[in-house]
């Protein structure tokens, strides 16, 4: 996706349509007022940006024992200024993250920022830049023009740690069209080479090169209805049923269909030059309001061996619609905020289709500092419960025997006026954030929803609560919820409710972490 560069540019908004977006900088009554008192509102285990701005993670990637993940950064966001550069962070277990500075710079070359693309280990050096040399393809758009957007090459030879140009050229020029980036590569073992999936308003385009530098036009994928494809994604993965499948996966805008705003995808077959989908309509990785421009990436153990059934997923958790609104500017001086970083994994369902399944990292269990637990709750209407926090992770499975719906009250207020409502309705699974503080400035977007099945009179949900964040996994990860919110930091409560019924919360633990 563009980063918000030197010059308005357009996504995909209602179904088929358009809106202009606002430069990557604040408006002046947004910018860092500091101050004695100003509390801060920083995730506590959340990665976030150390400082001024963050949008768009970059596919992270395996390097000497430790995942380096780029993200897009603008360092003059408070000052006013636009444009973007890469900006590095590693970790070894993807909860705590070392920052390590600018890798891919802005306004170096008559090219200007750089903006989304990808990262790949060029193992055999087909590049010519060295064997293990790491090669970032990039969108740059040298003009004002409609038809600008083409794709340049940088690549590094420290490991990643620094990359310079490889030229002021494109590596695939523009052929004509307003839209034309996000390059996502992938090494194409079974048929040898390198594949790109690109973003090109509706359409994916694939494209093929036998070294990252010289590209020919293979294929395409084109979906409407869902606003304008960003940052695509292509991946293949092993089904719990042993079934090997390819992904298709891009960021996309369904709110005027009363679909997410987030991560669509797509199962099908991929022959190294055309994608066939099982089914015409997306899945979505998110139904929240707040997963936008995500990636997924390799799974791999400490001796950087793959694992084939499982790879990670990370979104930015924040939206265009409302991209400078935050209660971080004002004291902690930066706007950006991740998501955990997720586990996914191929089921199957009993219908025969597959889908994916989300679940919070394996490594945020080494953080828990803190577990409280209370065991089976039974609720008749609202129970508070004997705990404050604002940072913190709560599970429990909801079982009943007649209830129209159940679920949490989180980041309550003292007077119980103000809270996010998390839980399952009739025949949907929901989020709503509408009680509490929150960016959506039209009321629009307040509550997300995701298909339930109420026969089952049960539901199991591990929600991530964090100072300005809430993500929701329903029913071990079938159906996910990422949304902003920004509560006062007085509210702390916590509370169970039902409607129309009784339930038992059973197993209901609540554990906060160090990170």
């Amino acid at each position: 996706m563009r980063g918000l560069s030197r010059r308005a540019l357009f996504a995909g908004s209602a179904a088929g349509a358009t809106v202009a977006l606002l430069p990557a900088a604040p408006p002046a009554q947004a910018r860092p007022k500091g101050g004695a008192g100003c509390a801060s509102y920083r995730a506590r285990y959340h990665f976030t940006v150390p400082d001024q701005w963050k949008n768009d993670p970059q596919r992270p990637i395996w390097i000497d024992g430790e995942y380096h993940y780029y993200y897009l950064y603008n360092a003059d966001y408070t000052t006013g200024a636009v444009g973007t550069a890469w900006r590095l962070a590693t970790s070894s277990d993807l909860v705590s993250f070392t920052d390590r500075g600018i890798a891919v710079p802005k306004d170096t070359t008559p090219n200007g920022d750089v903006w989304s693309g990808s990262a790949v280990v060029d193992t055999d050096g087909t590049a010519g830049f060295g064997k293990g040399a790491v090669v970032v393809l990039v969108t740059m758009s040298p003009d004002d023009g409609p038809t600008s957007q083409a794709q340049f090459l940088y690549y590094s030879t420290d490991g990643g740690r620094t990359f310079v140009p490889h030229g002021t050229a494109p590596v695939l020029p523009n052929p004509g069209v307003r839209d034309f980036r996000d390059p996502k590569v992938i090494r194409d073992e079974e048929r040898g080479g390198w594949v790109m999936a690109l973003a090109e308003g509706d359409r994916l385009g694939f494209y093929r090169s036998p070294d990252l530098r010289a590209w020919t036009p293979a294929g395409s994928f084109t979906h409407d209805g869902i606003g304008v494809l960003e940052c695509p994604d292509l991946f293949a993965l092993t089904a719990d049923d042993g079934t090997h499948h390819w992904v298709l996966g891009a960021s996309a805008n369904g709110k005027g269909a009363g679909l997410p705003n987030t991560y669509a995808y797509w199962m099908g077959a991929f022959d190294g030059s055309h994608f066939t989908p099982d089914t015409a309509e997306p899945q979505w990785l998110d139904h929240g309001w707040d997963w936008y421009g995500a990636v997924t990436f390799d799974k791999r153990d400490a001796h950087g061996r793959l694992d084939e059934r499982t790879r990670y997923a990370l979104g930015w958790m924040n939206n265009w619609d409302y991209p400078h609104t935050t209660p971080t500017i004002d004291c902690d001086g930066f706007n950006g905020t991740d998501s955990i970083v997720r586990e996914i994994s191929l089921r199957r369902t009993a219908t025969g289709g597959y889908h994916l399944a989300s679940r919070p990292v394996a490594a945020l269990d080494s953080y828990v500092s803190r577990t409280v637990r209370l065991g089976d709750v039974t609720v008749d209407g609202t129970r508070l419960l004997d705990y404050r926090g604002t940072s913190y992770e709560v599970s429990c499975e909801i079982t009943w025997d007649q209830l129209t719906g159940a679920g949490l009250q989180l980041r309550r207020s003292p007077d119980g006026g103000r809270h996010i409502d998390a839980g399952v309705y009739g025949d949907y699974a929901f989020l709503n954030r509408r009680p509490t503080v929150n960016p959506d400035a039209s009321a629009r977007w307040q509550e997300s929803r995701s298909p339930f099945d109420p026969a089952a009179r049960s539901v199991r949900l591990r929600i991530l609560v964090d100072r300005t964040s809430v993500e929701m996994f329903v029913d071990d990860g079938r159906h996910v919820h990422s949304s902003e919110v920004f509560p006062y930091l007085i509210d702390t409560g916590l509370a169970l409710f039902t409607i129309g019924g009784t339930a038992v919360f059973r197993n209901t633990v609540i554990r906060e972490f160090t990170v």
